[in-house]
C-alpha cells in the first residue's frame, strides 16, 4: 500500500527498534523522527495521547501506536513481501503468546537487574535465568525443526521481539558483569540470537556498541539513585 510513512521513535529504544526492523523486513521506506523523551513534542503527544510513548507510526496521516500493534498493522497492510506472521492461525497464536512471554515476563525481569544491586539484583538475575529456561525450553517444544527463525526463512514478529531484548546482550554483560546468554544453558535461545545479530538489516539498525554502554551506565545509575532517595 502507498502513502507516507513516519516512525516517531528513539535511537536506543527496544520498541521502536522493533518497528524499525519490520519495516525493513517488508523493504517499506518510512522516515524517522527522533524523539526527546525528555522533551516530547507536540506531534508525539497528539499522535500517542494515552501512553505519550514511542514508538508511533503515521501511515498516511493516521497514527498507529504500541510496539506490537504497529507490527502486525505493518504486516496487514502491506501484504506483499515477507509475512511477519504465520498465515496458520494456531501457528500465529503461538508467535503472539511467546512474543507476550519475552515482553512481559523476561524483558521485565532484565529491567529489574539493570535497576537493582546487591540481594535484590541477584534474586532478578536468578528470575532471568528462570525465565530463559523457559524461553530454551518451549522454543525447543514448539519449533522442534531448530531453525534460527521460528518464522521459517525470514524475520517475523518472534524475532523481531527477541532480537530487542537479547540483541544487546553483550552490552548488558559489559555495563552489569552479568552474562546471560550461555550456549551451554541456552543452546537454542543463543544460536537463534546469534543468528538475528549477524543479519545486516539488524546490523544496520543496531545502535554503536559504545553509545549504548553509555546509556546503559546512565540509567542504572539513575534508578538506583533514585531507589536510594
Amino acid at each position: 500500500m502507498a502513502g507516507k510513512v513516519v516512525l516517531h521513535g528513539m535511537w536506543a529504544s527496544p520498541y521502536s527498534k522493533r518497528v524499525e526492523l519490520a519495516l525493513k523486513v517488508k523493504g517499506i521506506e518510512y522516515e524517522f523522527v527522533e524523539e526527546d523523551l525528555t522533551s516530547k513534542s507536540e506531534a508525539l503527544l497528539r499522535y500517542n495521547p494515552v501512553h505519550k510513548k514511542v514508538p508511533v507510526l503515521v501511515h498516511n496521516g493516521k497514527p498507529i501506536a504500541e510496539s506490537l500493534v504497529i507490527i502486525e498493522y505493518i504486516d496487514e497492510t502491506w501484504t506483499e513481501g515477507p509475512r511477519l506472521l504465520p498465515q496458520d492461525p494456531f501457528e500465529r497464536a503461538k508467535v503472539r503468546f511467546w512474543a507476550g512471554f519475552l515482553q512481559q515476563q523476561l524483558f521485565e525481569a532484565m529491567l529489574s537487574v539493570v535497576k537493582t544491586d546487591g540481594e535484590a539484583q541477584e534474586r532478578a538475575v536468578k528470575e532471568v535465568h528462570e525465565k530463559l529456561k523457559v524461553l530454551e525450553e518451549g522454543i525447543k517444544a514448539s519449533y522442534p525443526e531448530g531453525s534460527p527463525f521460528v518464522n521459517g526463512n525470514s524475520v517475523g514478529l518472534l524475532d523481531i521481539v527477541v532480537c530487542s531484548i537479547l540483541g544487546s546482550h553483550k552490552v548488558q554483560e559489559e555495563v552489569l558483569g552479568i552474562k546471560f546468554l550461555d550456549p551451554e544453558k541456552y543452546p537454542r535461545v543463543t544460536s537463534w540470537v546469534t543468528a538475528l545479530t549477524e543479519l545486516p538489516l539488524v546490523k544496520e539498525a543496531t545502535p554503536p556498541h559504545e553509545k549504548m554502554v553509555g546509556l546503559l551506565q546512565f540509567l542504572r545509575a539513575r534508578a538506583l539513585k533514585s531507589a536510594a532517595a
